[in-house]
């Protein structure tokens, strides 16, 4: 039976006895319903998860005891960055979700020309954290003992502005471009893959990627949504140079 995963950012270590965040508490004990003697995964993201047996259940209040720890690498051997666009409603928490999912290592939101929402300095600081938990539960659900790093929202060209950490290969989706024609990526290759936003991004913009060091790229002769492109194109990554289909 596959048991249920919690995230827990500090005091993980083997025979300590930790109390649960209280929204991560009150999940165990009022949803899942769980039990003194029940067993749950715990993981802080440093990619160790540790076996762990419930003490008590107060209200919503749980107390766990920790087991042995282990180094479980679920990591993609590719090293993504996802440049999205900020998408209006709560889409954005569906990329960031599947996104994760998809192993991808680093998400930083955009605003574009053409971006629909528009975030103060306040509101972009809130949005961060709220994606951060979903990715989290992301986190919990798929696997990964590692969490993708998010950044804040920030202007396009503020982020073109920087120099990539490292070298990487940066493309830009561009539904005119033609699909694929990378050579084959090795294991550890940074990669870097701009989404557009709902009206895509303008010629502007297509040329300071250009000026930046981003190919265009496309993903076959339907224009896909900005939500279905981003998805699309990290499964098209994982596929065919990460580690998506692998036994």
């Amino acid at each position: 039976m596959r048991l249920t995963r919690v995230f827990v950012s500090s005091g993980l270590r083997e025979g300590a006895i930790v109390e649960l965040p209280a929204e991560t508490a009150s999940h165990v004990a009022k949803v899942l319903r769980a039990r003194a003697g029940d067993a749950l995964v715990l993981f802080g993201g440093d990619g160790r998860e540790f076996t762990g047996e419930i003490q008590s259940v107060r209200g919503a209040r749980v107390q766990v005891a920790l087991g042995a720890a282990r180094s479980v690498d679920r990591e993609s051997p590719l090293d993504v960055t996802l440049l999205q666009c900020v998408p209006r409603g709560d889409r954005m928490d569906f990329i960031v979700q599947k996104a994760t999912e998809l192993g991808v290592r680093r998400i930083v939101p955009l605003l574009c020309q053409r971006s629909v929402v528009r975030l103060g300095e306040g509101q972009a600081a809130s949005k961060a954290a709220h994606w951060r938990g979903v990715a989290v539960s992301a986190c919990e659900q798929c696997g990964r003992n590692r969490l993708p790093a998010i950044d804040a929202p920030l202007q396009l060209e503020a982020f073109l502005g920087t120099a990539p950490v490292q070298p990487a290969l940066r493309l830009v989706l561009e539904p005119d471009s033609v699909p694929g024609g990378l050579q084959e990526l090795a294991p550890g290759t940074a990669v870097e893959i701009a989404i557009g936003p709902e009206g895509g991004f303008s010629p502007e913009e297509l040329e300071a990627f250009r000026v930046a060091g981003f190919r265009r790229a496309g993903l076959g002769p339907r224009i896909l949504r900005t939500e279905t492109a981003a998805i699309a194109a990290l499964a098209w990554l994982q596929s065919r140079y990460g580690d998506l289909g692998e036994p």
